[in-house]
């Protein structure tokens, strides 16, 4: 329909009046450009490379949202509504965030001490028996890594069935927190999935990629990507696995060993930094909706 025109005085004070949507707040659209900017590298091939990309983007996201708490209007929708769903559904699902970049910080402290360990007697000794036993050690404790990280992994699935019900009943400006904050959830969660997966060094297979998907994802926005066989923590399983089991080459496994620890061991930094940030930021967000609820 064609604009009135200005100097239309009838036509402004006795025509029909539309009531257009009002646009939502522009943090709003900032974490929903974050959302599609996380959506798009979980296209990307699965390599450190993407994984790291993968975290940055989702720093930014939870910076945003961060801010977007501050806001008059995000704390006013919050205390309006206190008694709702979708208020204790988000309370519930920033405890559900933490628990898992907790158990993923866990598992990556773990793996970096016996990594160090582990350096730290090749270097004094060489070889030998006393090697060997560390490399069992070792071997045995990315185990429990493992185990870990998959009742982490099942319970992240089992607790998510229901995180994103929106309600229709709502302002606009409302409905797209909401809507927001349930996306950010998801796309949060998805993320530390793929986390834990690399730091396992195990994958899915693809007959059960989609069904374990739409478990844990209930959104066209964000999907879940599949983690490489080879990140450093699977190469690593798989070169303590050879030194041990080596019946010649030692010396070759030991190097290959070596190379292979001083791989993790940077990987191990970098994630340990990422998670320890979004970790500490995830606890503020947390903090402020309690404060905020409770005041």
């Amino acid at each position: 329909m064609a604009a009135s025109s200005p100097f239309n005085t009838k036509s402004n004070f006795h025509g029909r009046s539309i009531s257009l949507p009002s646009r939502p707040h522009p943090l709003i659209l900032k974490c929903n450009q974050h959302l599609e900017t996380l959506l798009r590298s979980s296209n990307e091939t699965s390599s450190s490379s993407s994984l790291f990309h993968k975290i940055d983007g989702l720093r930014d996201l939870i910076e945003s949202v961060e801010n977007l708490i501050q806001l008059p209007l995000t704390q006013d929708a919050l205390i309006r509504e206190h008694q709702e769903n979708w208020v204790n559904n988000l309370l519930d699902g920033s405890l559900r965030i933490l628990d898992v970049c907790s158990s993923a910080k866990d598992a990556v402290i773990h793996t970096k001490e016996c990594t160090r360990e582990l350096q730290s007697i090749i270097r004094r000794r060489g070889g030998g028996t006393e090697v060997t036993a560390e490399a069992k050690k070792f071997l045995t404790s990315r185990k429990v890594v493992k185990k870990a990280i998959s009742k982490a992994l099942t319970n992240l699935k089992d607790n998510t069935k229901n995180c994103n019900v929106l309600s229709t009943n709502k302002d606009y400006q409302t409905l797209s927190l909401i809507k927001l904050f349930q996306d950010v959830e998801v796309a949060t969660l998805s993320t530390f999935q793929t986390i834990l997966q690399y730091i396992s060094g195990t994958t899915q297979s693809k007959s059960n990629r989609w069904s374990s998907i739409s478990k844990l994802i209930q959104t066209k926005r964000v999907a879940c990507s599949l983690v490489a066989d080879e990140s450093e923590f699977a190469q690593v399983d798989v070169a303590l696995q050879s030194f041990l089991f080596a019946k010649t080459g030692k010396p070759e496994a030991i190097n290959d060993l070596q190379n292979h620890l001083e791989k993790t061991e940077c990987c191990i930094q970098d994630l340990e930094e990422g998670l320890e940030f979004l970790f500490r930021r995830l606890i503020k967000i947390r903090v402020s909706l309690l404060n905020i609820l409770n005041n």
